[in-house]
């Protein structure tokens, strides 16, 4: 069973989200939910239990979380697929160093990534030999859609601005004194984290090879991004209902937004 962690030691794991960089043309999933077809989400689900152990992914030496996030996925999809793949650390590293510009052996290019560029990358070039097919934003505080993100998709890709409070918390929550001092957002640094389970006291995220709980206060507080990601392989073995999701649209979308960029870049 994969171990959870109790505290979050800053001499030892490293952050490394850059600030949310939201752009306008990012599908939104609740364009894509079918508000009267499809079910409230369960009361709990879990796609953790299946996965043996989540390595670091260099998250303990580089701030590459962004990417490390991308490389617990393709481990839980896969996994849950039935054909196992862990991403190498090095497939992890050429991803963070193809996004962000890092060079190993020169610490002051080691300045984390902005997630959007991650996902862009991951869609177009692939972790691991991973591509992902698309992604569609999720409205951070709304609990219903991040339910949603797991129990479609198995999991949902977060921004968070860790307060300093967080460091030396057995289970990620809002401190007492509020979100302000040391608890106040961004005061530690940004991270990335999968969510791969949830229940009614909070939600359980992949960080630092290891679990992690987080109450649903500190998801409200602390989230700036989040994602739904669908991959291709975890569609095709999941068989996600049309009633559920509308994938065809969301096909059509991102392909007129192809098509503009490839325009854009073609006049550049």
């Amino acid at each position: 069973m994969s171990k959870i962690i109790e505290h979050s030691d800053p001499q030892i794991y490293k952050l490394g989200k850059q600030p949310a960089r939201h752009d306008p043309r990012t599908l939104q999933l609740a364009n894509y939910l079918a508000p009267t077809a499809i079910p409230a989400p369960p009361v709990s689900k879990d796609y953790e239990k299946k996965v043996r152990k989540w390595p670091m992914m260099l998250n303990d030496k580089l701030g590459d979380c962004t990417c490390a996030c991308a490389g617990h996925m393709i481990e839980q999809w896969t996994t849950y697929a039935g054909d196992p793949v862990t991403p190498t650390d090095d497939a992890v590293l050429k991803a963070y160093e193809s996004i962000t510009g890092y060079k190993p052996g020169h610490p002051s290019t080691d300045r984390g990534a902005v997630v959007l560029d991650v996902l862009n990358y991951w869609r177009h070039t692939g972790v691991g030999k991973h591509k992902i097919m698309a992604y569609a934003a999720v409205e951070p505080h709304n609990h219903n859609q991040v339910k949603d993100a797991v129990n479609l998709f198995e999991n949902c890709y977060l921004g968070v601005s860790l307060p300093i409070s967080a460091q030396n918390q057995r289970v990620w929550s809002v401190p007492p004194g509020g979100p302000t001092g040391s608890g106040a957002p961004g005061s530690w640094g940004g991270h990335a984290i999968p969510v791969v389970a949830y229940d009614v006291r909070g939600l359980t995220v992949v960080t630092w090879g290891a679990l992690k709980r987080l109450t649903w206060q500190f998801l409200d507080t602390y989230c700036d991004e989040a994602y739904a990601v669908l991959s291709q392989d975890l569609l095709n073995a999941k068989k996600v209902s049309p009633d559920d999701f509308d994938l065809e649209t969301l096909k059509e979308d991102l392909g007129k937004i192809d098509q503009v960029n490839a325009v854009a870049a073609a006049v550049a």
